[in-house]
């Protein structure tokens, strides 16, 4: 039976080299980047480890067919969808599995902007 949902996420270093991938497990993908579960790849050598987009999906296919579509644009397209939903390039994943802080409005600060 396929999987319900499926990911397509783009993960970034710090020098903004980017790579994009599929996935119907993103938690477990994501570790598998940060910890270089496979030393050989692109996302090893080049120390890629902050989830800095994704996208979920209701089949394998349409995530497929997206990861194409996205590796496709040019790079500053990339960088412009990312830039719309995380300006500041934060690792989405880096709270997952940790507890969730009630919610305080006195937190809440301006957004941020490029210059």
């Amino acid at each position: 039976m396929p999987p319900d949902q499926a990911y397509v996420y783009i993960m970034a270093n710090s020098r903004r080299r980017l790579y994009i991938g599929v996935t119907t497990r993103l938690a477990a993908r994501v570790q598998e980047h940060k910890t270089s579960a496979h030393p050989n790849s692109f996302t090893a050598r080049y120390n890629i480890r902050d989830l800095v987009y994704y996208e979920c999906h209701a089949t394998i296919s349409r995530a497929i067919a997206r990861e194409t579509e996205l590796k496709g644009w040019l790079r500053t397209k990339k960088i412009q969808l990312i830039v719309a939903g995380n300006p500041v390039w934060q690792d989405l994943s880096q709270k997952w599995g940790k507890p969730i802080d009630p919610f305080d409005e006195s937190n809440l600060r301006p957004p941020e902007t490029f210059r």
